[in-house]
Formats: C-alpha cells, structure tokens, sequence
C-alpha cells in the first residue's frame, strides 16, 4: 500500500499538487479566512454567490474538455469529473438559495465584469486544442476543491443547509490518470500550463472577494 500511495504522488499529478500549494487557493489568506470562520455572513455571501458564477454553469470545465476530447485517453478520467462536478454544482445552487442576495458592494458593474472574465479564461482553457491543457486545468481544479468546498461547507454551516459529501473523484483515481496522461514532455508542459493558469483564475478570484470584503468595511 505505501508503494502504490509513493507511486501517485510522484510524478505529473504530484507536480500539480505542489503547485496548488503554493499557487492555489488553500495558501491564500482570505480563502482560509473564510473557511476558518473569521468571516461574517455577507462575505461567505459573496463568496458563494462568485463561486457560482465561476463554476455554477453548464458546460462545466469537464463537461466541455469532455465535448471536446482533444485527449481521447482522459475520457473516462473526464466523464467522471464532469459527473462529480454535476452534484457540486447541485450544492452550489442550493447555497446561492439559502444565502440570499448578493451582498450590496461599491463597483458591482466591475465585479460582474470580473467574474465573466473568469468564467470565460476557464472556458478557454477546457476548449484548449493543446494536448494537456485542459487536462491540467481540470487536475488543478480537482486538487483545489476541497480549499473550495471549506469555504461552501463554512458558508453552509452559517446558513443552515446540510452539506453533502463530496462527489469529486479521490485523489489517486486522478493520480493514476495524469500519471497516464502525461507520457511525453510535451503533454507535461501543456498539463502544467493549464494548471497554472487555473490556479491563477482561483486566486484572482479570492483576491476579488477579499477586495469586496475590504470595500465594505469602509
């Protein structure tokens, strides 16, 4: 058991792990604001109400990499994301619901401005015709849910609603894809490329909420 454990974290998947360490949403100190308990009612508000925005539409990341299949091996990897996805967006919809409205905020035209931005960088990337990236992008995603999903239980946890257990794949099923997927240099490249990328659009993200929050305290 330890060898198989040392084998899926070694290589491609270990690489994007490491990444989201460091580029992710975990280290970035307004998402463990949030998910610590440290935030009041209208930022985990927010918070929802942007997540959703960003992840709450159909064609998911998955969904659309899937349409796709630039990478034919990840289909099987790719439909059983999309199918984990399906039920986390479920939960988003019920948080939007239950947390009300969104937050009055200064310079709500540019936040909407924002989350369409990144909606549509993600979009880009699950349609990417390069072989890896939409791979990447997807394995960041499901490495930097469960920061996410701390943040939603937080948020589900102040407003009543029961959180449901996770849907997403376990990490060493998408360990062992990546280690699959990622046989050439080329494709490693590209796998860490659209991790990057996402990463960025997460903290990009809680940089806007931790902005909004900011706005209104003043």
């Amino acid at each position: 058991m330890q060898g198989a454990r040392a084998d899926w974290q070694s290589g491609t998947w270990a690489f994007v792990t490491r990444l989201g360490g460091t580029d992710g949403s975990e280290p970035h100190p307004f998402s463990a604001a949030l998910a610590g308990g440290r935030a009041n009612a209208r930022d985990l508000s927010d918070a929802v109400h942007a997540i959703c925005a960003v992840h709450g539409q159909l064609p998911g990341l998955a969904d659309e990499a899937l349409v796709r299949c630039v990478q034919p091996d990840a289909a099987a990897w790719l439909e059983a994301i999309a199918e984990g996805f399906a039920s986390e967006r479920a939960y988003l919809a019920l948080l939007a619901a239950a947390v009300g409205p969104v937050p009055s905020t200064p310079a709500q035209a540019q936040t909407e401005t924002a989350l369409i931005g990144a909606r549509h960088a993600i979009e880009m990337l699950a349609k990417s015709e390069r072989v890896g990236c939409a791979t990447g992008a997807i394995a960041a995603l499901v490495a930097d849910w469960p920061a996410i999903r701390r943040v939603l239980d937080r948020a589900a946890d102040r407003f009543g609603v029961d959180a449901p257990a996770s849907a997403m794949p376990i990490e060493s099923e998408t360990a062992t894809s990546m280690a699959m997927l990622g046989a050439t240099p080329a494709i490693e490249r590209a796998i860490s490329f659209g991790a990057q990328q996402l990463y960025a659009q997460h903290r990009g993200l809680f940089d806007l909420l931790e902005s909004r929050s900011s706005a209104r305290a003043d």
